[in-house]
């Protein structure tokens, strides 16, 4: 329980992949990998003809990296791996031959809104703001950088990773295309995902498989690019800067 945990259940051609974590479903190191070995295993399942991306709760959706686990990084090899869990993540779900609804019921921050920007299809409540808060602890979003930027364009990726402590709203990440849709409540929302989900379990897998494979074209370097940009947030999160900047935001949280 407190490293977190991801499970899967596949319903009618539907599969559920859920995480969770104590800390605001944070994403520290181990559960990044897990999440991205289930994704992988969920994409190559023929009993899975679509992916559903949630998280446990009905608060925060994911808020991002783990900052027990940043701040207890002692070297650049320990950083490069930490930050290449997130590489490992959204390349699951770039290349799982099967589309990804992602489900953010809550607050989604830093790395959450990589997932977020990750999924094929994507649906939110009003409660549902985001925020790219790296720089403000010292670093960057390097590593959720390219697949946030692919759905909201370089404007608005540059306004939420520049305005790195202030949360924009449900209805903005929606105008600027990261959400296709979002809803008053959860209950809605889900109502949507499940009929969504039911008519692609029932769609034609090869059809879903070439369109997804067009839809991501140009990204066949990201396996290469984001472990390069986890080497960037490796090296970053050395610095004193980041150390303090990370022990306020801890402070802030008690």
């Amino acid at each position: 329980m407190e490293t977190g945990k991801v499970t899967t259940k596949i319903n009618n051609g539907i599969a559920t992949v859920t995480f969770f974590h104590p800390q605001s479903n944070s994403l520290p190191g181990t559960l990044l990998q897990a999440l991205a070995d289930e994704i992988t295993k969920v994409g190559i399942n023929p009993e899975a003809k679509v992916i559903v991306l949630c998280s446990e709760g009905d608060k925060a959706f994911c808020a991002g990296a783990s900052f027990d686990e940043l701040i207890s990084i002692k070297d650049m090899e320990s950083g490069k791996k930490f930050f290449s869990g997130f590489a490992s993540v959204i390349n699951a779900l770039r290349k799982a031959p099967k589309f990804v609804l992602v489900r953010v019921q809550g607050k989604a921050g830093g790395g959450g809104v990589g997932l977020a920007g990750a999924g094929d299809y994507t649906f939110a409540t009003i409660a549902a703001s985001v925020k790219l808060s790296e720089l403000a602890v010292g670093i960057g979003p390097f590593v959720v950088g390219p697949a946030v930027e692919r759905k909201v364009g370089a404007s608005a990726f540059s306004q939420l990773t520049i305005d790195a402590t202030e949360w924009q709203t449900a209805q903005w990440a929606k105008e600027k295309g990261l959400y296709a849709n979002v809803f008053s409540t959860t209950a809605e929302m889900d109502t949507a995902i499940a009929s969504l989900a039911i008519k692609l379990a029932n769609s034609n897998p090869e059809a879903m498989m070439m369109l997804k494979k067009i839809m991501w074209d140009g990204t066949e370097n990201w396996d290469a690019l984001l472990i390069e940009r986890a080497e960037m947030s490796g090296k970053l999160v050395l610095s004193d800067f980041t150390r303090k900047a990370i022990e306020k935001f801890k402070a802030k949280d008690k």
